[in-house]
C-alpha cells in the first residue's frame, strides 16, 4: 500500500550537463564531474559553499577504474567536509540518485543537494580486436548474474530482448518494423537540436534504421543506445531555499512533485504471469502519479524524456506508464502522439540512442533536458524515467511541475 507523503517540497533550481561524447580523450570522470558541477552551480547563481550534500551517480567501478570512483570527487568540486553518498543502479543510476537526494531533502536533513552523475565508459580497451567495445561489453556483463548468465555470454541486449521478445509473443501486431524504424528517425531528428547530444549530426531515416545489421533478434543497430561518456549534475532544495536561489537567479523553480521506484526479480518470468510485461515501469509510475495527482498521463503530461536503451523498450516503457495500452504502443506513431504536432513531446534531447548513454549520468541528463523544455517551452509537467538492470528491474520515475 502506498504511503501518503508527508515531506517537504523540493525543487530543481539549476542543471547542467558536459557535452555528450563517445570519448573524451581529453578529460579524466573527475574533469568530468567538475565541469558538471561548476555549470548547474553557476546557473542556480549560488556558491558551492551554499550547497549542504551531494549524491553521486556512478553506475560501474570498472569503467572508473576505482572500487570508490566518488570518493577523489569529494574535494575537486569543493564538498570536502561534506556528506556524500554514492548511488549505483545499473542503467537506472540517474533517476535512483535523485530520488536519493529527494529524500535527504523532503526528510528534512539537508536543505540544498547536488545530483551528479558522471560515467567514463570507454575508457575500457580490448586489445585483440584493438576496439573499446568488447572490453566494455565484457565490464557490463558483470552487471549479470555471476553463477550462470555471465558464462554463458550475457549482455544487456540479449536481456532486454527477452522482454521484447515475449511482449511481441503476446502482442504480435505490435512494435512493427516500420514503427520502431520511424521512432528512432524520429529521435535522430530531435537530437538536432541538442547541443550537447553525442549524435547531434547524425540523422537517419526510417529506411536507413530497418536496413541496418540486427545486433540481437529484435533489435537493430540504429534502434540501440550508445556508449558514451560525460556528466550531468542537478541542484534540488526545499521549498523556501529553492523560491530564495530562484528570486537571485531569475530562472523558475521546477518542483519535483512525484517519485515513483519499483525493483523486480532479475531471473525472466520468476514473479509474473506475463514475460513481457515490465511491471517496474508501471509500478514506479502508478507510485509518481499518485503523489503527483495524475490521473491521465497523456492529458496531463506534456514531455517525456524516456529512458530509450531500446526503441522496442521505449515503445513498451510508454504503453507501461499509461501513454498507450498494452498490445497499441504502435500508436505514439500511428495515432500521431509523440510524432511532430502530436499531444506529446518524447525524448526532444534525442534520448538515450542519439543525446548518448553516459550511464550514470543519463537519467540526470534527461531532467536537465525535461527541465529546459518546461521552463524553455512554458510547459505544465514533465517525466523523467530511468531502468537498467537484468530484464528491466529496475524502474524510476520522476515528475516534475511548473507553476
Amino acid at each position: 500500500m502506498a504511503k501518503k507523503f508527508t515531506g517537504r517540497k523540493v525543487g530543481i533550481v539549476g542543471a547542467a550537463s558536459t557535452p555528450f561524447k563517445a570519448k573524451w580523450y581529453e578529460k579524466t570522470y573527475y574533469e568530468l564531474g567538475q565541469m558538471a558541477t561548476r555549470e548547474a552551480i553557476k546557473d542556480a547563481a549560488i556558491s558551492i559553499k551554499d550547497v549542504d550534500a551531494v549524491a553521486y551517480g556512478i553506475y560501474n567501478d570498472i569503467f572508473e577504474r576505482s572500487a570508490i570512483p566518488e570518493h577523489p570527487l569529494q574535494g575537486i568540486i569543493g564538498m570536502a567536509n561534506k556528506p556524500g553518498i554514492r548511488v549505483t543502479n545499473g542503467g537506472a543510476t540517474g533517476i535512483y540518485t535523485l530520488a536519493a537526494a529527494y529524500a535527504f531533502i523532503a526528510s528534512g536533513m539537508h536543505d540544498t543537494m547536488l545530483v551528479l552523475g558522471v560515467e567514463k565508459a570507454t575508457d575500457c580497451f580490448d586489445f585483440t580486436s584493438m576496439s573499446a567495445t568488447p572490453e566494455v561489453i565484457k565490464t557490463i556483463a558483470w552487471s549479470g548474474d555471476c553463477w550462470f548468465e555471465q558464462k554463458i555470454g550475457w549482455s544487456a541486449s540479449d536481456s532486454y530482448a527477452e522482454v521484447i521478445l515475449a511482449y511481441m509473443d503476446e502482442h504480435p501486431g505490435d512494435l512493427k518494423p516500420e514503427v520502431t524504424a520511424q521512432i528512432s528517425s524520429q529521435l535522430s531528428m530531435q537530437a538536432r537540436s541538442n547541443p550537447y547530444a553525442q549524435r547531434q549530426f547524425d540523422q537517419v531515416t526510417p529506411e536507413e534504421v530497418m536496413n541496418s545489421r540486427y545486433i540481437v533478434y529484435p533489435l537493430k543497430e540504429l534502434e540501440i543506445c550508445v556508449y558514451t561518456e560525460g556528466a550531468s549534475a542537478l541542484i534540488i532544495a526545499e521549498e523556501e531555499t529553492a523560491k530564495s536561489i530562484a528570486q537571485n537567479s531569475g530562472k523558475p523553480v521546477v518542483w519535483i512533485t512525484g517519485i515513483g521506484e519499483a525493483n523486480e526479480w532479475s531471473y525472466a518470468g520468476k514473479n509474473q504471469n506475463h514475460w513481457g510485461r515490465i511491471y517496474s515501469h508501471h509500478m514506479a509510475a502508478q507510485k509518481a502519479y499518485e503523489m503527483a495527482g495524475i490521473k491521465n498521463p497523456l492529458e496531463e503530461i506534456d514531455v517525456v524524456e524516456i529512458h530509450d536503451a531500446f526503441i522496442q523498450q521505449l515503445e513498451i516503457s510508454m504503453a507501461e506508464m499509461g501513454f498507450v495500452p498494452l498490445g497499441r504502443a504502435d500508436d505514439l506513431v500511428e495515432e500521431g502522439i509523440m510524432m511532430p504536432g502530436g499531444k506529446l513531446s518524447v525524448n526532444p534531447s534525442g534520448g538515450l540512442i542519439y543525446s548518448g548513454h553516459a550511464v550514470g549520468a543519463s537519467n540526470i541528463m534527461s531532467a536537465w533536458s525535461a527541465r529546459n523544455e518546461i521552463i524553455n517551452k512554458g510547459l505544465r509537467r514533465g517525466l523523467v524515467h530511468g531502468t537498467g538492470s537484468t530484464i528491466c528491474q529496475y524502474g524510476g520515475v520522476a515528475i516534475l511541475e511548473h507553476d
